[in-house]
């Protein structure tokens, strides 16, 4: 759904985007990470062939977005949507509407109903919040093949984001493709097959999200019903910080637990907690690591 290869974007002497290579299957929902500034929106508007790269290439849906054809099967919600003017937010979805072909008026009530929009009020009028609500109407109502939503979620209300997190799952079940971009891990976390990480400008990272849950840390917390030997759990592969305190033992886990688990079947387990690991704290694992390793290219 999207090839990119040594994507390169400068703003003069600034960098905004460094050697991307990226692909995106269909029928899948990626995740598009990094803190504000990091190069999200470059890319996608590299995508979208609004802005022209450096150097580099891009293909989507097989060809290029400025092909007419191809444009009319994205559905694309800005990072900063500007939505003016005296006409009622009915009548702009109305005309987007015609221009893409035609979108059935129950398509566009059921959307604005599931996210509580009222399209009787003029744009200019509208809060921020329920511009983004139009925002998403109108990336949705056609049906595209393939979604790219750029800080989707911003101005709204929790209720709000749990329903556009379900109609994202809905296009996925569809089989069609989402690209999604944040900088807020818990709206990517439930609904990503894979994420993609950028900093300063370059992808650090790509991964499954069960991957990603699985390098990470756990906090876990065993109690049995006597006594057991610190020995046995001593040594364990990627157990850390353990401590031993009669029936109870506490450790961190790096990655899988299976050694941990093995050893607590010896004897019998009455209680256990385990601190799931917070996509945040992976997150940040991998910006402090790419700094490390800048640190070390640096002195050498």
């Amino acid at each position: 759904m999207v090839q990119a290869e040594g994507l390169t974007k400068y703003y003069g002497k600034r960098r905004g985007l460094e050697d991307l290579t990226l692909e995106i299957q269909p029928g899948e929902v990626f995740g598009y990470l990094g803190p504000n500034g990091a190069g999200k929106t470059t890319t996608i508007r590299l995508l979208l062939d609004v802005i022209r790269p450096t150097r580099g290439h891009v293909r989507v849906l097989g060809g290029g977005s400025r092909e007419a054809a191809v444009r009319g099967r994205i559905g694309y919600l800005p990072g900063e949507l500007a939505l003016e003017g005296r006409e009622r937010a009915r009548d702009y979805l109305e005309f987007l509407g015609r221009v893409r072909g035609g979108v059935p008026r129950a398509r566009v009530d059921a959307l604005a109903e599931r996210l509580n929009a009222d399209l009787s009020v003029p744009m200019r009028k509208l809060s921020k919040g329920n511009k983004q609500k139009i925002g998403l109407i109108q990336a949705f109502m056609h049906e595209p093949e393939l979604l790219i939503l750029d800080e989707p979620t911003g101005g709204l209300d929790p209720l709000v984001q749990q329903e556009f997190l379900t109609m994202v799952r809905e296009v996925r079940t569809a089989g069609r493709t989402v690209l999604m971009s944040s900088h807020v891990l818990a709206e990517v976390e439930h609904v990503s097959d894979r994420v993609g990480i950028v900093r300063e400008g370059r992808l650090i990272a790509v991964e499954n999200v069960a991957a990603l849950r699985e390098k990470a840390v756990r906090r876990i917390e065993l109690h049995f019903d006597a006594p057991v030997p610190a020995e046995e759990f001593a040594g364990l592969p990627g157990v850390r910080d353990l401590r031993v305190t009669g029936a109870a033992v506490r450790c961190t886990i790096d990655g899988r637990p299976d050694a941990l688990i093995k050893a607590a079947a010896r004897h019998t387990v009455v209680h256990l907690v385990s601190a799931e690991p917070d996509l945040e704290e992976i997150f940040l694992t991998y910006y402090s690591d790419e700094e490390r390793h800048d640190d070390r290219q640096e002195s050498a």
